[in-house]
This record gives C-alpha cells, sequence and structure tokens, in this order.
C-alpha cells in the first residue's frame, strides 16, 4: 500500500466515524498503554542502542511520562468531551449554546530522534483521545528505536486507523505534501519552518514544538549548592539532548565562582570522577552532532571538563566561559553537556540582555525574590517557567507545554494535549418562535431602535 492509499483509508475509516466513540477511544488508549508496559524492556534496549541512554532514564523520562499522560486522559476524556455551555446575548436571545470539541481527521505526528519514545507516542495519546485517526513518522537518527516503534505500532492497531512509516528526509516531505487535517512536529526550527511552510500551502494547522536557548538564571540570593546540582542534572540529562535543557547559565557576577566549584561538585556527585565509565551518562546520538557541540567549544576558556572520544561519541560534562554574547556557542542551541557561564549585575539586566534574543522554550529562575522572579517571567518572551528547578514542569499534564515564536507553537500534555488534536465547535439550537421584526428589511424604521439597544 502507498501512501496516497494509506491516507486515503485512513479518512475513509475517520468519516465512518469509528473514532467518535469514546468507548472506542478509551479501549485504544489501554492498548497503547500495554504495549509500553508489556514491551518496556524491548524499547530501553533500543533507546540504549540510539543514545546508550541507561534504561532507568528511559523508563522514568520516556515510559512513565506516556503511562501516566495515558491514565490522565482515561480519568477525564468524559468531562474534556462532553460540550459546554454558553451563554446567549441579547443578539441571540432565547437560544440555547454550547461549545463542542471536535476531531480535526487524520493527523500527522513527526517525532524526534532525543526522545524518540515519548516525543512521538505522548502526542498520540491526546490524537487519540481527540478521535483522530493518524501516520507516526519516526526520527531515521534513532533507528533501532524506529525499527522498535514501527513493529509494535503495527502488531498493535489497525493500519487504517494508526500507522508508522519509516525513512528518511525525502519519506517525510512526501508525506508532507498530503491531505492531513493536522499536522505535529518536534524538532528543530529550522526543520520546523519547513513543516509550517509545507502546511500553509494546504491550510493545514500546525503544533510545532521546537526548542532554543533555554537559560538558567541564578541570582544573589539562590541557594546555589541546590542550583548547581538541578541545572548539572538538566544539563547531563540524555547528554543535554534535550530541549528544555539549560542552554546556559547567566548568574549574578557575586555568586559566579560559588556557583563553578558547586556545579564541579556536583558532576563528581551524580556520575563519578569520570563520568564516561559512568552507567548513567549517554552518549550523543551520532558524529555529526558530536562533531557540531565540539566545534561550539572552539574559543571557549573549558573550567572543567573537555574529555571527548569520538569513538564512542562521548563528550564529559564540560563547563566554559569567557565567551560573548556573539560566540557561536551562545548563538545556536547547544544540545549537548556544554554549559556556558556568563555573568550580570543589576537585577533588572536578565530580563534587558534576554528580552529581545529568540524566545527560548523554557526559563529556569533561582532565586527567593518574589518581585525578581516576576519582572523576570513577564520581561522575557518563553514558553514556560520553573522556578528554582529545571525541567520538571513538563511532568505535571495540569498544565501546558509548548514555546512561542522562535521556540514553537501550540501547546500540549493533559488537556492540552486532547485540545492539541481536536477544535472547538460552536452549536446554536433556536425556535422558530419568537421571530423579532428587527432584524428583517426594511430597516429604516428600527434604527433608532437597534442605536438605543446597542450603540451605547
Amino acid at each position: 500500500m502507498n501512501m496516497n492509499q494509506l491516507i486515503e483509508k485512513q479518512h475513509i475509516f475517520f468519516e465512518s466515524g469509528a473514532t467518535r466513540d469514546l468507548s472506542f477511544r478509551k479501549q485504544q488508549l489501554k492498548k497503547l498503554k500495554s504495549m509500553l508496559v508489556n514491551h518496556q524492556d524491548e524499547l530501553c534496549k533500543a533507546v540504549y542502542s540510539d543514545l546508550r541512554k541507561p534504561a532507568r532514564e528511559v523508563v522514568s523520562t520516556e515510559l512513565i511520562t506516556i503511562v501516566d499522560e495515558i491514565n490522565f486522559h482515561l480519568k477525564n476524556l468524559d468531562s474534556w468531551s462532553k460540550p459546554q455551555n454558553a451563554a446567549a446575548n441579547l443578539l441571540t436571545l432565547p437560544s440555547k449554546n454550547e461549545v463542542r470539541r471536535v476531531p480535526f481527521g487524520v493527523a500527522l505526528i513527526i517525532g524526534t530522534w532525543n526522545y524518540p519514545v515519548s516525543q512521538l507516542i505522548l502526542p498520540v495519546a491526546g490524537a487519540i483521545s481527540g478521535g483522530n485517526c493518524m501516520v507516526l513518522k519516526p526520527s531515521e537518527l534513532a533507528a533501532a528505536t524506529s525499527s522498535t516503534l514501527t513493529r509494535l505500532i503495527g502488531d498493535t492497531f489497525e493500519p487504517d486507523y494508526i500507522s508508522i512509516i519509516e525513512g528518511g528526509v525525502e519519506i517525510s516531505q512526501t508525506l508532507l505534501d498530503l491531505p492531513f487535517n493536522k499536522i505535529f512536529f518536534t524538532g528543530s526550527s529550522r526543520v520546523g519552518k519547513i513543516v509550517m511552510g509545507k502546511a500553509a500551502r494546504q491550510l493545514i494547522p500546525v503544533t510545532l514544538e521546537l526548542g532554543g536557548k533555554s537559560p538558567a538564571i541564578v541570582h544573589k540570593d539562590a541557594d546555589i549548592q541546590s542550583s548547581a546540582k538541578r541545572i548539572m542534572w538538566g544539563k547531563c540529562l540524555n547528554a543535554g539532548q534535550i530541549c528544555i535543557s539549560p542552554d546556559f547559565v547567566l548568574v549574578h557576577e557575586e555568586r559566579k565562582d560559588e556557583f563553578i566549584e558547586h556545579a564541579k561538585s556536583a558532576v563528581e556527585e551524580l556520575y563519578g570522577k569520570n563520568p564516561k565509565t559512568s552507567p548513567d551518562y549517554g552518549r550523543i546520538i551520532n558524529q555529526h552532532h558530536y562533531q557540531r557541540v565540539l566545534k561550539l567549544l572552539e574559543g571557549t576558556h573549558i573550567i572543567t571538563g573537555g574529555e571527548t572520544d569520538a569513538g564512542e561519541k562521548y563528550i564529559e560534562p564540560t563547563i566554559v566561559d569567557g565567551v560573548g554574547w556573539e560566540h557561536p556557542v551562545m548563538q545556536e542551541e547547544i544540545f549537548g553537556p556544554v554549559l556556558p557561564v556568563v555573568t550580570y549585575s543589576g537585577d533588572k539586566e536578565p530580563a534587558s540582555l534576554l528580552r529581545y534574543k529568540p524566545s527560548p522554550l523554557a526559563l529556569y529562575i533561582f532565586s527567593r525574590d518574589d518581585s525578581f522572579i516576576e519582572n523576570t517571567i513577564t520581561q522575557i518572551p518563553h514558553g514556560g517557567t520553573c522556578i528554582n528547578d529545571v525541567i520538571m514542569h513538563i511532568a505535571n499534564p495540569n498544565i501546558p507545554f509548548g514555546g512561542t515564536g522562535n521556540s514553537g507553537i501550540g501547546q500540549y500534555h493533559g488537556k492540552y494535549s486532547f485540545e492539541a488534536f481536536t477544535r472547538p465547535h460552536a452549536v446554536m439550537r433556536r425556535k422558530t418562535w419568537p421571530d423579532p421584526s428587527v432584524r428583517y428589511p426594511p430597516y429604516d424604521s428600527k434604527i433608532s431602535l437597534l442605536n438605543k439597544l446597542f450603540m451605547k
């Protein structure tokens, strides 16, 4: 079956109305959950093969996240799907009004390689809950995980409902030309612009989960030991290959040296004296990205770390300084275990420094000063905020996750995933009586009444 035929069959299945049934949606969510639970070991081995990511990290940052999301959807799907009553206004009295959430139809979900299970499958929970059919495109860079997911999805779901297609850029380009009703893409800003351009030609709505340079701001009143440990944990998670990794630290000049010392200690506490031998520290996905990160280190002053091994695609957790805002390491998303440290002095300086830079996906603020925190949040455009911690805001399905501007369009997680794959649909019910003559021509005699009622 070619891709055109597959999409046509999915449209036919969607039009049958089967996916609109809530019991069907719940059944499919349970099948997805069972697939993940029953094949946990296979998925962990596949991700380890691609990224040398330890099984504990795969379970905690990918599998548990999806299972928790599915459970949240199963618990709340009835209430989310229930039509919401809306009030009538003077122009529409008497009437009964409601807003429903209706599925888009057939969705395309394109995943990425750094979290090759969760970034592909987490949106699937929202697409299922929303009542859609879907085609999944895993990243070819995480080849072992792509192959494993293709087999598992094929064994779990009918292709007319959920299909998965492997391949490289040429397959993605072909898929983006097909008549989908929704596109959900996770990846880089550069590719996100291509996806949005393709979608615009067919007026297909998109959700773009991108990235950017998420700053960690460490104020002068912060708990430096806790801040350093949490930042280094977030920076080293998946060897820094995460879209909300702390991309650089902006630390108050009075606390820079203290922060660096605690950051060094944190790395040793987490991964030992030689992170290369730690079973908990991953590797860079491929040689292209390994060389890309190494190039970003050129012209920096390495404070600690810096050991590399091309054969293993290993880069030691590395802290650098001596870089200006124009240096390449401060211009592009690092996506690796390299942490630049820059300083500031005044309370308002972080906001003034970052306000006009491309909007990051996350903003991390370490401080106990509520006015400093509030000013920083409101002055810097960004996707989401985490105060006195990093990354953990994505673990709460009650709050949205998504970017703005360069870091993305739209949100998901929890109810926001359901809403990402549905659209609001208005329904008004009226009776044939009364039927006021004021809305019908001739209008001349009615203008004064309309002015009295509405033009105040």
